[in-house]
């Protein structure tokens, strides 16, 4: 039934971690990999995850199922941080949220769900984004189609084209998929401004916005980061959001997060709610357990949330200090090009500007792993090896 099976290439960035962990220079550094470290370029446990879960281990009772949407006080969990606590917007009963496996498992329940209920819909993405975009929507039968983004010649945003090409080119009932912030992979944010005319656009064209929220108080703070996605919410009737708690909450490998439709009223809400329902039924049938419950514990917990969101500003602070040294660092080094774009950008990632020779040569001559497209890691960077780092970068721009 196999014999005519072909392998298909694995993701990239899979195999260059992969060939970093092969490599057997001392010198080695991992700038792929898009998750927090440390300064010893260790992923840790937050000490608020490590309370929650002694917390549990003491008082859970239960490994029973949670059912669809997952525990049900989780539900206040999320429209809280993704819209404020005291939105209005919560107290209208137009917003629902659902707990789901990851920001991933979200995105595709968003997937089956436009592809069975908006007939003909296309998704808007921008150029770049990340690579599980288009892999999620195609898989569900939605035509993904690419707006203008990144800048090149600028390392900026080029919204001025990105308005151009929507306005030529999307169709009533599209759907614009936008990054809340910390945009993945360039690390380029759309400032408040940009969040207006797309709201105003969106509600011209009758599009339905939804709004990847990966990386929620890695840029410039909890609040902050989500203020052009909550003007947004406030001024259009359809929204889904997918937000993860991976990152700012450093549960990676518990797969927590969630989806959230907004509607013009409770009833659509509810409905809406419904049909989202039964796409998770048809998938996964129901959420893991685990860090849905250790991001319940601290959230309500006044105690644990205050030390939790010192601990985001305490991860935040340190890449945003990265990027200030990386650009000190690299115009210290003599490298011809500046970089000082770097500073200006907003959480893990970067789109360094570095060609796709000068990205394999860090590789194949100084053990520097990078992806193809220049985009790096900030968090990969350390006191350790950032000297060095630099150093090989100036030699390989010239």
């Amino acid at each position: 039934m196999f014999k005519h099976l072909k392998a298909v290439s694995g993701d990239p960035l899979l195999a260059l971690i992969m060939a970093h962990k092969q490599d057997t220079n001392p010198k080695k550094i991992d700038l792929g990999v898009g998750v927090y470290k440390d300064d010893n370029g260790h992923t840790p446990i937050l000490n608020t995850v490590k309370k929650a879960e002694a917390i549990l281990l003491e008082q859970e009772d239960s490994k029973s199922y949670l059912g669809i949407y997952g525990a049900t006080e989780f539900e206040a969990i999320i429209k809280d941080l993704i819209l404020g606590e005291g939105n209005p917007l919560i107290a209208s009963g137009r917003v629902r949220s659902t707990q789901t496996p990851g920001g991933t498992g979200a995105l595709k329940v968003a997937a089956d769900f436009i592809s069975a209920n908006l007939k003909g819909a296309r998704l808007w993405v921008s150029d770049p984004t990340w690579g599980n975009h288009k892999s999620i929507f195609d898989s569900a039968g939605v035509e993904v189609k690419n707006y203008p983004y990144y800048d090149p010649a600028t390392n900026g945003l080029r919204f001025d084209d990105m308005m151009a090409t929507l306005e030529a080119e999307v169709k009533e009932g599209d759907v614009l998929l936008l990054h809340a912030c910390c945009h993945n992979p360039t690390g380029i944010d759309l400032q408040f401004d940009h969040w207006k005319v797309l709201t105003e656009f969106v509600n011209k064209r009758g599009l339905l916005a939804l709004v990847d929220a990966a990386y929620q108080g890695f840029g410039d703070g909890l609040d902050e980061d989500l203020a052009g996605l909550r003007y947004m919410a406030a001024n259009v009737q359809d929204m889904l959001i997918a937000n993860s708690f991976s990152k700012n909450f450093g549960i990676y490998r518990e797969r927590c997060g969630g989806l959230s439709v907004i509607a013009a009223s409770a009833d659509e809400a509810n409905a809406a709610f419904s049909i989202i329902g039964q796409a998770i039924r048809a998938n996964y049938s129901m959420p893991p357990a685990h860090g849905a419950a250790v991001v319940y514990t601290i959230m309500s917990n006044p105690e644990l949330k205050a030390e939790w969101e010192l601990e985001v500003a305490a991860m935040r602070d340190r890449i945003n200090g990265l990027r200030e040294k990386l650009v000190a660092k690299l115009a210290a080094s003599g490298a011809s090009k500046d970089f000082s774009f770097i500073k200006d950008q907003r959480g893990m990632f970067s789109y360094s500007g570095l060609t796709l020779e000068q990205v394999r040569t860090l590789r194949s001559e100084y053990a520097i792993y990078i992806a193809d497209t220049g985009r790096m890691s900030i968090a990969g960077v350390s006191d350790n090896n950032i000297d060095y780092l630099c150093e090989s970068i100036a030699k390989v721009v010239g």
